[in-house]
């Protein structure tokens, strides 16, 4: 089944950003995006739709420290596992971390810490769904699609920095 999907480049203090969505919500963002997204069995076209419009202004709210969450209809594709995963992300709270083996536990399984970390590696909406707050066990930040300073700087921006492991201690 085909659908429309509109998309838009975004700046933002984490560099480009590419916004994707249509009726049913947000679909996609994507860092350093690049320039023509295709999507199989999808019609992308860039342009103007409320969802994105709506993802704009609330990233740049997000950004300006003048928003701790989101209020946008999201539509993630995945299996239904890494949707369950998706969605658990966005009852972190803002200025807050877990690890993956806590996302493991809320999610009902407790032995999938690896295929939890699979499932939040592949993430379509990060920031809004905030896959940037899951760290390691040992509070050490891990893979971060957007990269490991952007992930630093987003838990910066939240206050939630989490604690440096002190070798020497």
């Amino acid at each position: 089944m085909q659908s429309n999907v509109f998309y838009r480049h975004i700046e933002s203090p984490v560099g480009a950003l590419l916004i994707a969505g249509n009726d049913a919500g947000l679909r996609l963002i994507e860092f350093q995006a690049p320039r023509h997204p295709m999507r199989r069995g999808e019609d992308w076209h860039e342009g103007d739709h409320v969802v994105l419009r709506d993802t704009q202004q609330q990233l740049g709210e997000y950004f300006a420290g003048k928003r701790r969450g989101f209020e946008l209809p999201l539509a993630p594709q995945g299996t239904q596992f890494q949707c369950q995963v998706w969605l658990e992300l966005a009852n972190i709270p803002f200025g807050g971390t877990i690890s993956y083996a806590e996302l493991a536990l809320r999610v009902h399984k407790p032995t999938a810490t690896r295929a939890v970390g699979a499932a939040n590696g592949r993430n379509p909406i990060p920031i809004v769904l905030p896959c940037h707050r899951v760290i390691g066990a040992d509070g050490s930040l891990t893979g971060f699609g957007g990269g490991l300073p952007t992930k630093k700087f987003l838990l910066q921006l939240e206050g939630a920095m989490p604690r440096q492991v002190d070798l020497f201690a």
